[in-house]
Protein backbone atom coordinates (compact mmCIF):
# COMPACT_ATOMS: atom_id res chain seq x y z
CA UNK A 1 0.00 0.00 0.00
CA UNK A 2 0.92 3.54 -0.97
CA UNK A 3 2.73 5.25 2.22
CA UNK A 4 0.53 8.42 0.67
CA UNK A 5 -2.54 6.59 1.04
CA UNK A 6 -5.22 8.41 4.01
CA UNK A 7 -2.35 9.98 5.48
CA UNK A 8 -3.53 12.76 7.21
CA UNK A 9 -3.36 16.37 5.76
CA UNK A 10 -1.37 18.70 7.87
CA UNK A 11 -3.10 21.41 9.25
CA UNK A 12 0.02 24.34 9.58
CA UNK A 13 1.20 23.49 6.22
CA UNK A 14 -2.20 23.87 4.72
CA UNK A 15 -3.02 27.05 6.51
CA UNK A 16 0.62 28.33 5.27
CA UNK A 17 -0.32 27.44 1.98
CA UNK A 18 -3.52 29.39 2.60
CA UNK A 19 -1.64 32.58 3.33
CA UNK A 20 0.49 32.18 0.50
CA UNK A 21 -2.80 32.38 -1.85
CA UNK A 22 -3.91 35.42 -0.19
CA UNK A 23 -1.28 37.51 -2.15
CA UNK A 24 -1.34 37.70 -6.08
CA UNK A 25 1.67 39.37 -8.25
CA UNK A 26 2.55 42.42 -6.03
CA UNK A 27 -0.13 42.67 -3.65
CA UNK A 28 0.81 43.76 0.08
CA UNK A 29 -1.13 42.74 2.95
CA UNK A 30 -1.23 43.50 6.30
CA UNK A 31 -1.27 40.75 9.27
CA UNK A 32 -4.89 41.86 9.94
CA UNK A 33 -6.02 41.58 6.50
CA UNK A 34 -4.20 38.08 6.03
CA UNK A 35 -6.09 36.70 9.04
CA UNK A 36 -9.50 38.32 8.07
CA UNK A 37 -8.67 36.41 4.31
CA UNK A 38 -8.07 33.09 6.17
CA UNK A 39 -10.09 32.85 8.85
CA UNK A 40 -7.58 32.33 11.26
CA UNK A 41 -7.19 34.11 15.01
CA UNK A 42 -4.43 37.01 14.77
CA UNK A 43 -1.84 35.12 17.20
CA UNK A 44 -2.13 31.99 15.04
CA UNK A 45 -2.01 33.77 11.57
CA UNK A 46 1.21 35.95 13.24
CA UNK A 47 2.86 32.81 14.13
CA UNK A 48 2.75 31.27 10.23
CA UNK A 49 3.44 34.09 8.80
CA UNK A 50 6.96 34.52 10.80
CA UNK A 51 7.89 30.93 9.52
CA UNK A 52 7.55 31.72 6.23
CA UNK A 53 9.29 35.09 6.36
CA UNK A 54 11.94 33.34 7.81
CA UNK A 55 12.13 31.29 5.07
CA UNK A 56 11.81 34.43 2.93
CA UNK A 57 8.44 32.81 1.15
CA UNK A 58 7.16 36.37 2.41
CA UNK A 59 9.25 39.63 3.14
CA UNK A 60 7.66 42.77 5.19
CA UNK A 61 8.17 46.31 3.38
CA UNK A 62 9.62 48.07 7.14
CA UNK A 63 8.19 50.88 6.11
CA UNK A 64 4.78 50.07 6.09
CA UNK A 65 4.37 46.62 7.88
CA UNK A 66 2.63 44.98 4.94
CA UNK A 67 3.84 41.24 3.46
CA UNK A 68 3.97 40.55 0.16
CA UNK A 69 5.63 37.72 -1.56
CA UNK A 70 9.72 36.59 -0.87
CA UNK A 71 12.31 35.70 -3.71
CA UNK A 72 12.51 32.13 -2.29
CA UNK A 73 8.15 31.45 -3.68
CA UNK A 74 9.44 32.36 -7.12
CA UNK A 75 13.04 31.21 -7.27
CA UNK A 76 10.82 27.80 -6.44
CA UNK A 77 8.26 28.57 -9.19
CA UNK A 78 11.17 29.59 -12.23
CA UNK A 79 12.61 26.32 -10.88
CA UNK A 80 9.52 24.45 -11.44
CA UNK A 81 8.96 25.67 -14.92
CA UNK A 82 12.43 26.16 -16.11
CA UNK A 83 16.02 26.52 -14.04
CA UNK A 84 17.26 30.22 -14.36
CA UNK A 85 20.18 29.46 -15.75
CA UNK A 86 18.81 27.39 -18.38
CA UNK A 87 16.77 30.24 -19.14
CA UNK A 88 19.56 32.47 -19.35
CA UNK A 89 21.84 30.20 -21.22
CA UNK A 90 21.07 31.92 -24.74
CA UNK A 91 21.10 35.36 -23.85
CA UNK A 92 24.72 34.76 -21.76
CA UNK A 93 25.95 33.10 -24.68
CA UNK A 94 24.66 36.24 -26.90
CA UNK A 95 26.56 38.56 -24.26
CA UNK A 96 29.44 36.28 -24.73
CA UNK A 97 29.51 36.94 -28.01
CA UNK A 98 28.58 40.79 -28.28
CA UNK A 99 31.64 41.52 -25.80
CA UNK A 100 33.85 38.76 -25.61
CA UNK A 101 34.57 38.87 -21.95
CA UNK A 102 33.80 36.99 -19.53
CA UNK A 103 29.87 36.33 -18.45
CA UNK A 104 28.87 35.98 -14.82
CA UNK A 105 25.02 34.70 -13.69
CA UNK A 106 24.63 35.19 -9.68
CA UNK A 107 21.91 35.05 -7.65
CA UNK A 108 21.70 36.30 -3.70
CA UNK A 109 22.75 34.86 -0.90
CA UNK A 110 22.48 36.22 2.40
CA UNK A 111 24.82 39.46 2.05
CA UNK A 112 27.15 37.67 -0.64
CA UNK A 113 26.37 36.76 -4.20
CA UNK A 114 27.19 33.04 -5.80
CA UNK A 115 28.02 32.61 -8.91
CA UNK A 116 25.40 29.98 -10.95
CA UNK A 117 26.40 29.71 -14.29
CA UNK A 118 29.62 31.65 -16.14
CA UNK A 119 30.54 32.17 -19.60
CA UNK A 120 34.58 32.48 -20.27
CA UNK A 121 36.27 34.42 -22.63
CA UNK A 122 38.40 33.62 -25.28
CA UNK A 123 41.66 36.39 -24.34
CA UNK A 124 44.34 35.13 -22.42
CA UNK A 125 43.37 37.38 -19.58
CA UNK A 126 41.14 35.62 -17.59
CA UNK A 127 38.92 36.37 -14.63
CA UNK A 128 39.23 34.08 -11.61
CA UNK A 129 35.54 33.31 -10.56
CA UNK A 130 33.93 30.25 -10.78
CA UNK A 131 30.69 28.15 -10.79
CA UNK A 132 29.94 27.95 -6.46
CA UNK A 133 32.15 30.85 -5.16
CA UNK A 134 31.22 33.77 -3.08
CA UNK A 135 31.45 37.18 -2.72
CA UNK A 136 30.20 39.74 -0.59
CA UNK A 137 27.97 42.49 -2.09
CA UNK A 138 29.61 45.42 -1.42
CA UNK A 139 32.72 45.12 -3.72
CA UNK A 140 31.07 43.66 -6.93
CA UNK A 141 28.86 44.88 -9.58
CA UNK A 142 26.28 42.09 -9.07
CA UNK A 143 25.83 42.42 -5.70
CA UNK A 144 25.47 45.96 -6.34
CA UNK A 145 22.86 46.05 -8.63
CA UNK A 146 20.72 43.42 -6.74
CA UNK A 147 21.02 45.34 -3.74
CA UNK A 148 19.85 48.41 -5.91
CA UNK A 149 16.78 46.97 -7.25
CA UNK A 150 15.63 45.85 -4.48
CA UNK A 151 13.06 47.72 -2.34
CA UNK A 152 15.20 50.35 0.00
CA UNK A 153 13.90 49.08 3.27
CA UNK A 154 15.53 45.48 2.27
CA UNK A 155 18.47 46.59 0.69
CA UNK A 156 19.08 48.64 4.49
CA UNK A 157 18.82 45.96 6.43
CA UNK A 158 21.23 44.15 4.46
CA UNK A 159 23.54 46.48 3.92
CA UNK A 160 23.48 47.36 8.09
CA UNK A 161 24.64 43.19 7.89
CA UNK A 162 27.72 43.68 6.04
CA UNK A 163 31.50 43.36 7.89
CA UNK A 164 32.84 45.76 5.47
CA UNK A 165 36.78 44.11 4.55
CA UNK A 166 39.14 45.84 2.69
CA UNK A 167 40.20 43.93 -0.73
CA UNK A 168 42.06 46.67 -2.93
CA UNK A 169 42.10 50.36 -2.35
CA UNK A 170 39.00 51.13 -3.99
CA UNK A 171 37.10 48.87 -2.05
CA UNK A 172 34.28 50.72 -0.56
CA UNK A 173 34.98 51.53 3.03
CA UNK A 174 31.35 51.49 4.88
CA UNK A 175 27.57 51.68 4.34
CA UNK A 176 26.90 55.21 3.65
CA UNK A 177 30.04 55.17 1.02
CA UNK A 178 27.71 51.64 -0.24
CA UNK A 179 24.02 53.80 -0.02
CA UNK A 180 25.37 56.59 -1.62
CA UNK A 181 26.54 53.89 -4.86
CA UNK A 182 23.45 52.62 -4.88
CA UNK A 183 21.70 55.40 -5.43
CA UNK A 184 24.12 55.97 -8.65
CA UNK A 185 22.98 52.42 -9.77
CA UNK A 186 19.09 53.34 -9.42
CA UNK A 187 19.55 56.24 -11.79
CA UNK A 188 21.96 54.61 -14.32
CA UNK A 189 20.32 51.06 -14.22
CA UNK A 190 23.84 49.49 -14.12
CA UNK A 191 26.05 48.44 -11.44
CA UNK A 192 30.25 48.68 -11.79
CA UNK A 193 33.22 47.16 -9.95
CA UNK A 194 35.88 49.61 -10.36
CA UNK A 195 38.53 47.04 -8.98
CA UNK A 196 36.84 47.18 -5.90
CA UNK A 197 37.40 43.70 -5.13
CA UNK A 198 40.47 42.49 -7.18
CA UNK A 199 43.29 45.12 -8.78
CA UNK A 200 42.86 44.98 -12.84
CA UNK A 201 39.58 44.49 -12.90
CA UNK A 202 36.58 45.71 -13.84
CA UNK A 203 32.52 44.66 -14.01
CA UNK A 204 29.53 45.82 -15.54
CA UNK A 205 26.46 44.24 -13.93
CA UNK A 206 22.09 44.61 -14.22
CA UNK A 207 19.75 42.89 -12.12
CA UNK A 208 17.24 40.56 -13.25
CA UNK A 209 13.74 40.95 -11.85
CA UNK A 210 10.73 38.94 -11.78
CA UNK A 211 8.77 42.21 -10.97
CA UNK A 212 9.50 45.93 -10.03
CA UNK A 213 11.72 45.70 -6.45
CA UNK A 214 12.65 41.63 -6.93
CA UNK A 215 15.32 40.63 -7.93
CA UNK A 216 15.90 36.92 -8.90
CA UNK A 217 19.56 37.47 -10.32
CA UNK A 218 21.95 39.52 -12.30
CA UNK A 219 24.47 39.37 -15.00
CA UNK A 220 27.68 41.07 -15.33
CA UNK A 221 30.81 41.29 -17.65
CA UNK A 222 34.44 41.11 -16.43
CA UNK A 223 37.73 41.91 -17.71
CA UNK A 224 40.42 43.40 -17.37
CA UNK A 225 41.22 47.42 -17.03
CA UNK A 226 43.83 47.24 -19.93
CA UNK A 227 41.08 46.12 -22.23
CA UNK A 228 38.26 47.69 -20.99
CA UNK A 229 38.61 51.92 -21.07
CA UNK A 230 35.81 53.81 -20.38
CA UNK A 231 34.26 54.06 -23.98
CA UNK A 232 34.53 49.77 -24.41
CA UNK A 233 32.79 50.12 -20.60
CA UNK A 234 29.80 52.26 -21.87
CA UNK A 235 29.42 50.54 -25.18
CA UNK A 236 29.38 46.86 -22.76
CA UNK A 237 26.94 48.73 -20.00
CA UNK A 238 24.41 49.20 -22.98
CA UNK A 239 24.51 45.54 -23.91
CA UNK A 240 24.28 44.43 -20.24
CA UNK A 241 20.94 46.22 -19.61
CA UNK A 242 19.39 45.40 -22.93
CA UNK A 243 19.94 41.90 -22.66
CA UNK A 244 19.26 41.75 -19.10
CA UNK A 245 16.03 43.70 -20.19
CA UNK A 246 15.52 40.96 -22.23
CA UNK A 247 15.84 38.19 -19.76
CA UNK A 248 13.87 40.11 -17.34
CA UNK A 249 10.36 39.99 -19.88
CA UNK A 250 11.15 36.08 -20.25
CA UNK A 251 10.78 35.74 -16.53
CA UNK A 252 7.79 37.70 -16.04
CA UNK A 253 6.18 35.91 -18.47
CA UNK A 254 6.22 32.81 -16.43
CA UNK A 255 4.44 34.43 -13.25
Amino acid sequence: MSDTVRQPVIQSVSRAISILRCFDGDAHFSLSEISRMVGLHKSTTAGIINTLKAEGFLDQDESTGKLRLGLALFSLAVQARRGIVEICEPHLNTLLNLTGETVNLAVLDKTEIVYIAKKESNHSVRISTSVGKHLPLYCTAIGKSILASMHRSEAEALVEMIDFIPFTENTLKDKEQLLTALETVRREGVAYDFEEFQPGLICISAPLCYRRNNPIAAISVSGPTLRINDKVRREIAGVVKEIADKICVELASLG
